[in-house]
């Protein structure tokens, strides 16, 4: 059985940001079902060292780091059979709220500090410094803060395989020189071939550079992190080591996701009977303060922030109230775009809906409730919501990027028959509403719009396959630095 050591800084149901909980989450468990013995290492966050409290788990190692006094502790990830490890260090992880931020929204001036330590407890445990019976084959890394492990485990004899997924390549966990030098790391790195970029230190290069091979979290992000309009400057590097690279679509969890028994909804349905997603509709107008009427019901959830399209998503919003439909959004992020969206619900009660902030069991009543779902994104590596919403046959208007373009067809590309959404590819507000035309006017059509209902909950996007590749990835990781026979 191959061991796993996955690596993150959130994990849902403990602590959530972004879609990265939710993998973080799925993707484990998936694998475990697999027969992988995948265990995941998550900061020990308040949330999270609470739960293990309660849990009655204790501490399983004790050590110290430079000034530090560091625990391990050995629980199980809620709902799940997973192993859960959490690095306690209260001087770094015990904060209320956001894992990155202060409540004024500002980084954590020592983020840089405490992702370093959490890298240097991955790569203990990796080399089996951590004072476990337990040591990974393979560690798996996610995204910038994480990064340092494959640096970390790099000078090691015998070290374990490393794979680094690239889940956003706009967050790279840049820091001062300052900071490089207050972290004590060697002055070799410092090189533009190493963990310096632009005279700044780059925690994600450390993952780029020194792991043996890199994913991200879908085949299109895969190639457009290789062109200059989104690799962020590491597009020179990815290109460089594209033979390493690989792109595998996310999965959901379909036992979280399932509108034939999601505990969130009132009434349930499925692919052969939907009668009822008409009923989760009326009860999320309801719910919301919306007009209880056939009016077509828009969605949006997401990060109030320019990657999302919402600066495109406020100019269409008028002319759409004003043709009649009505609006649902949940999500927060800058004033720049929920001041205008605020202005605009209040302008329109009965027909906006605008919650600020995050609500999980509303999530999913939106994506139950609403007949359209919109991901207006400039980028998306990925993309859950839109899954989600072809799982709940709610209809997904998006922009033909990333995962997005991977996993959602519209009817002028594929033909009604295999179609389950729309797409433009016009990256611009007349694009969007463009689309938005579309999808209402086959909306009129019944039988068609059932069609596209039908076609996007037939779809498989379960973790199970994916998993498999994953696993297939870590074999021939494992496989390639298995030692030559000796003659």
């Amino acid at each position: 059985m191959i061991r796993v050591l996955f690596a993150t800084s959130e994990v849902y149901p403990l602590v959530k940001t972004g879609g990265l909980a939710d993998v973080s989450a799925s993707l484990p468990e998936a694998l475990c079902r697999l027969d992988y013995d995948v265990q995941i290492l998550l900061p020990g966050y308040p949330a999270a060292i609470g739960a293990a409290r309660r849990a009655g788990s204790r501490r399983k190692a004790r050590f110290r780091l430079g000034q530090y006094g560091v625990s391990l502790w050995q629980t199980r990830l809620p709902g799940t059979a997973v192993t859960l490890w959490l690095v306690d260090c209260p001087p770094l992880f015990e904060r209320p709220g956001d894992p990155y931020r202060n409540e004024e929204g500002a980084d954590w001036w020592d983020n840089a500090h405490r992702f370093q330590l959490f890298c240097k407890v991955g790569a203990m445990i990796a080399r089996g410094e951590a004072g476990l019976t337990w040591k990974p084959d393979l560690v798996h890394c996610n995204d910038w803060q994480t990064g340092l492990i494959p640096v970390f485990l790099e000078a090691g004899n015998g070290r374990p395989g490393t794979v680094f997924t690239i889940h956003n390549l706009a967050y790279q966990g840049l820091f001062s020189r300052e900071t490089f030098r207050a972290l004590g790391l060697p002055d070799a790195l410092w090189r533009w071939d190493r963990l310096e970029f632009h005279d700044q230190l780059s925690f994600i290069k450390g993952g780029l550079v020194f792991s043996d091979r890199l994913t991200t979290v879908s085949p299109s992000y895969a190639r457009e992190i290789q062109t200059p309009e989104l690799g962020y400057g590491l597009d020179g590097l990815l290109r460089h080591r594209q033979q390493a690279l690989t792109g595998i679509l996310n999965g959901i969890d379909i036992r979280v996701w399932n509108p034939e028994s999601d505990p969130e909804l009132a009434f349930h349905y499925g692919r052969d009977h939907l009668k009822n997603k008409a009923l989760c509709k009326a009860g999320l107008q309801r719910e919301l303060g919306l007009e209880v009427k056939g009016a077509p019901v828009l969605g949006f959830i997401g990060r109030l922030v320019e990657q999302k399209g919402v600066d495109w998503l406020v100019e269409v919003i008028p002319g759409l109230l004003d043709q009649g439909c009505q609006l649902v959004l949940l999500g927060s992020g800058e004033p720049r775009y929920q001041d205008p969206l605020r202005a605009l619900a209040r302008q329109s009660p009965e027909q906006f809906s605008l919650t600020l902030g995050y609500n999980e069991g509303l999530s999913h009543r939106i994506t139950a409730g609403c007949d359209l779902f919109l991901m207006p994104s400039r980028f998306e590596p990925c993309g859950l919501n839109q899954m989600y919403s072809l799982r709940y046959g709610t209809v997904p208007v998006v922009h033909g990027v990333g995962g997005l373009a991977d996993t959602v067809f519209d009817p002028l590309d594929v033909g009604l028959d295999q179609a389950n959404g729309f797409c433009f590819r016009h990256a611009s507000a007349e694009g969007l509403r463009s689309a938005i035309d579309r999808a209402l006017a086959v909306a009129g059509h019944r039988r068609h719009w059932r069609r596209l209902q039908e076609n996007g909950m037939a779809g498989d996007h379960s973790w199970r396959q994916r998993a498999r590749v994953y696993g297939e990835l870590y074999q021939s990781i494992l496989k390639q630095r298995q030692p030559l026979p000796q003659d």
